[in-house]
This record gives structure tokens, C-alpha cells and sequence, in this order.
């Protein structure tokens, strides 16, 4: 095989449509656009989704669905995480630094997943009852 002999595959390459080369060739005389009105015109315009004054269906519809804000400055913890961090306190900042956390999170909830072995401290945790009830357990104990 060369260089000079490589083609593309068949019926990889269309010729594109003549417009406007009579009627037997498919697109003549109108080329496609119908008779007369806007889309028929050089430059007929009009913004996407305009439906010729009718309301749109974008508008038609009702909204669905709900984004939090919230969502970006909160962050969920699971028990069996806590044993990574090699600090006496477990805050926040020791959370963020450990990368267990999102950096713009200002809330941080510990859940009940997993098991926790070692005793640990936490301050300014939101915790759930299974996962205070592990902790505890365990030997740790929980500053809010």
C-alpha cells in the first residue's frame, strides 16, 4: 500500500444537491422551500424555536425539576472514613485537607456506613443517631 493509492471508502464522499437545475433533478425551480412566505425568501429569518406567534412549547410546557444550591456547600461523610485522618480532632478543616470533603463545603453530615474501629473526636459534625450510637461504641465522642 502507498500513500498515492489511498482512497476514501465507498460511498464515504456525497456529492451535495444541485439546487435548482430543473424538475427532473429533484430540487428544481423552488429548490425545496416550498412557495412563497418567509422560509421561502433570501434571509427569511426568525429566532430559534419561534413557531409564527403561536407560543412556543417551550413556554407551552410546564418547568420541571429543582436544582439545589444548597447541594454545592454540603457534603455526607460515611463512618468508616473517619479512620483516615490522622488528627485528635476531626473538624472540617482536617476533613478538607484529608480531600474526604469538597473544598467549598461549610456542612458536613457523618452517616452510619461501614464500620469504625479506632475512637475518634469530632467537632462541629452533624451526625445520625446509627452512625453517634457506632462512635460512641467504638470509644469516641462527638462536640457539636
Amino acid at each position: 500500500m502507498r500513500l498515492n493509492s489511498l482512497t476514501p471508502g465507498k460511498g464515504a464522499k456525497q456529492s451535495g444537491k444541485r439546487k435548482g437545475r430543473g424538475h427532473s433533478a429533484g430540487q428544481g425551480k423552488t429548490c425545496g422551500r416550498g412557495v412563497k412566505g418567509q422560509h421561502a425568501r433570501a434571509g427569511g429569518f426568525h429566532k430559534v424555536g419561534f413557531e409564527g406567534g403561536q407560543m412556543p412549547i417551550q413556554r407551552r410546557l410546564p418547568k420541571v425539576g429543582f436544582v439545589s444550591h444548597m447541594a454545592v456547600h454540603t457534603a455526607e461523610l460515611r463512618l468508616h472514613e473517619l479512620a483516615v485522618p490522622a488528627a485528635d480532632v476531626i473538624d472540617i478543616e482536617v476533613l478538607k485537607k484529608a480531600h474526604l470533603v469538597p473544598a467549598k463545603a461549610t456542612k458536613v453530615k457523618v452517616i452510619l456506613s461501614g464500620k469504625l474501629d479506632k475512637a475518634v473526636k469530632l467537632k462541629g459534625l452533624a451526625v445520625t443517631k446509627g452512625a453517634r450510637a457506632a462512635i460512641e461504641a467504638a470509644g469516641g465522642s462527638i462536640e457539636e
